[in-house]
């Protein structure tokens, strides 16, 4: 996901974006221990969207601060 697309979503559906691409993460890691991992860029384009989807929500809450 591009951050254009985040920061059109609403605080609730980000952090449920945000616990699916947790979620997500953890299945890799699994399937890399087992070598079953088809994709091994998956690890790194999921821990970018969830540094993304991180600076959205951090970006909403120093606004909501007035900073």
């Amino acid at each position: 996901m591009k951050i254009r697309e985040l920061r059109t979503l609403s605080d609730e559906k980000l952090l449920d974006t945000l616990e699916d691409q947790k979620e997500a993460m953890f299945n890799f890691r699994f399937q890399k221990g087992f070598g079953q991992l088809e994709d091994q860029t998956a690890l790194k384009k999921t821990r970018q969207v969830i540094a993304r989807i991180k600076t959205v929500i951090t970006e909403r809450e120093r606004a909501a601060q007035g900073n």
